[in-house]
């Protein structure tokens, strides 16, 4: 995904590694289209394979906590780089996120390579990454309301999961669980959810 961090610090640290530390090793692997290997974390981070599935219960969950610190990433950045105010502003920052996702090619390869359950990691009401994109959408919405004077007509909550279910459904794809890449229709979607006329 856009931009690529800096590569994290090298190994040879002593033992006392933290969880975000687990988590910017998995996204320094994830974004260079590396498989993210806890065994290989683990080993560099000086930590056992218990400690990193306590702390995310299984690969899967660790995949999901790089997937959701990337999307809230790119939600910020969107926003730092946003024009528009008020309810154009949440249009804008979602579509450029959106063209990031899409484009992202280390997103494409694990779909690809992890099919089913990587659209499970993504997609899942209950998993490590929808409710953090919610959260994050909610936040945005909120951050505009108070920066902005933007009214929402829909609850904060039920409009920031929609946009996000929204988002899904035109970037991925349910069949092949690979990147559909719909952002146009997806924009025309949520503009007319968020009441600007085209």
């Amino acid at each position: 995904m856009n931009p690529r961090p800096p590569s994290p610090r090298s190994p040879g640290r002593p033992a006392s590694a933290t969880k975000q530390e687990v988590v910017e090793l998995a996204r320094h692997a994830f974004l260079n289209g590396d498989r993210v290997d806890v065994q290989s974390i683990a080993a560099t981070l000086g930590l056992s394979r218990a400690s990193i599935y306590r702390w995310f219960g299984s690969r899967d969950g660790l995949l999901g906590a790089v997937l959701a610190s990337e999307l809230e990433h790119l939600l910020t950045l969107a926003d730092s780089r946003r024009k528009s105010t008020g309810v154009h502003r949440i249009l804008e920052v979602l579509d450029r996120t959106s063209h990031w996702l899409a484009a992202s090619e280390p997103l494409r390869l694990y779909l690809e390579n992890e099919r089913l359950v990587g659209l499970r990691v993504l997609t899942a009401s209950d998993g490590p990454v929808q409710p953090k994109a919610v959260a994050a959408v909610e936040e945005l919405i909120a951050r505009t309301e108070a920066e902005d004077g933007y009214q929402a007509s829909l609850d904060r909550p039920l409009l920031a999961y929609t946009l996000v279910r929204l988002l899904e459904a035109f970037l991925y794809s349910d069949n092949a669980a690979g990147i559909r890449g719909d952002v146009d229709r997806l924009r025309q979607v949520q503009a007319a959810l968020l009441g600007i006329p085209e």
